[in-house]
């Protein structure tokens, strides 16, 4: 009988131990065990300007069904970041710029011929007829080590934000009065090694810095070159898109918001990093609450807005959102106090965008 039993429990956690081995990584889908508060907020709590969304919409008709879908939830505008200039910023803002107070549309930079003699002339000639055409921000400016690369048609290899060829560029936004909205960097787990230990392995399959080459500028160096672009243009306001990729450690992005007045950050796309750890990330917010901003960067479906929402609203604890994040990481409602609310959904984003 002794013997029998001993068979039956080894048995037992074989049978465990096979049908673990056999979940792939991939497929991991956990479902949250706890039985607790489960908001449902179909509507945010005041009115909002969305400062990170693209031209996902591209017909008369899907415009409309984002419109109807912001009056949904509450979004009073979105802000198109297109990357664009020349005919293509037109065309685009052509189409948006029918539907008055919805969009707010920003241009790119022209990179073409970036490397030649006067090429920052022909480039603020460019940004000023934008401007002219009703551009009045630019963005998203993206670098991830190795350049400017997002503006379109020209992607400038190799030069950064602070290059003393982008000087007359970040002076004549000031000037206009156009915010500067960047994305410098990545989430930090992607510069680690993406093995056992790596905290972000979920989505590694799809995202990853290739740390070996040595032309690429790592997370710290780009987060230098962003200071560097605010302290030497203090007229001109920047964005730091996604707290800079500054998830992992905070108070990286809230000592450049604490030293320069003319910084701000955008929250977009990094919910999923950041309400893991919802007593840190609040105390982050309530200290640098008159620079925070919200934003997307995730499409524009009803849902996405929704969860948004639930994040910064509820205090909601260990929830999965699996169809807008792949990480394998719960998440918490911050509970965002009524003030902090009103100013990171609509009031620091209208001394922007005066």
């Amino acid at each position: 009988m002794k013997k029998f039993s001993i068979s039956v429990f080894t048995f037992f956690i074989f049978s465990i131990g096979t049908g673990q081995e056999d979940i792939l990584l991939k497929n991991y889908d956990p479902i949250s065990v706890y039985e607790t508060q489960k908001s449902n907020i179909e509507k945010a709590k005041y009115p909002i300007i969305d400062m990170h969304s693209h031209p996902y919409a591209s017909t008369p008709d899907e415009i409309e069904s984002w419109i109807k879908t912001m009056d949904a939830v509450g979004i009073q505008k979105s802000v198109v970041l297109t990357y664009q200039t020349g005919k293509a910023f037109d065309s685009i803002y052509n189409i948006y710029s029918k539907y008055k107070g919805r969009f707010e549309i920003f241009c790119g930079f022209d990179f073409t011929g970036y490397k030649e003699k006067g090429w920052a002339k022909k480039a603020v000639k460019e940004l000023e007829r934008c401007y002219k055409t009703g551009a009045r921000g630019v963005g998203e400016l993206g670098d991830k080590g190795a350049g400017l690369l997002y503006s379109k048609p020209t992607a400038a290899y190799g030069m950064h934000i602070d290059d003393e060829r982008m000087k007359p560029l970040l002076e004549k936004c000031g000037e206009l009065g156009m915010p500067i909205s960047i994305h410098v960097a990545e989430p930090y787990w992607m510069y680690l090694p993406i093995d056992r230990h790596n905290d972000g392995l979920m989505n590694a399959a799809k995202w990853k810095i290739d740390t070996s080459n040595k032309k690429l500028l790592m997370h710290d160096q780009l987060i230098e070159t962003l200071e560097n672009a605010v302290r030497e243009n203090p007229e001109t306001t920047f964005i730091a898109c996604h707290f800079a990729n500054c998830s992992y450690d905070l108070r990286i992005i809230g000592r450049l918001l604490d030293t320069y007045p003319n910084l701000y950050a955008d929250i977009a796309a990094r919910y999923a990093e950041t309400a893991p750890v919802p007593r840190y990330t609040k105390k982050f917010y309530e200290k640098h609450q008159d620079r925070l901003l919200y934003g997307t960067d995730m499409g524009f479906e009803r849902n996405m807005y929704l969860t948004t929402f639930r994040i910064l609203e509820s205090e909601d604890e260990h929830f999965y959102q699996k169809d807008l994040f792949s990480y394998h990481w719960p998440l918490y409602g911050l509970g965002l106090s009524e003030e902090i609310l009103k100013k990171i959904y609509r009031g620091n984003a209208q001394k922007i965008l005066k």
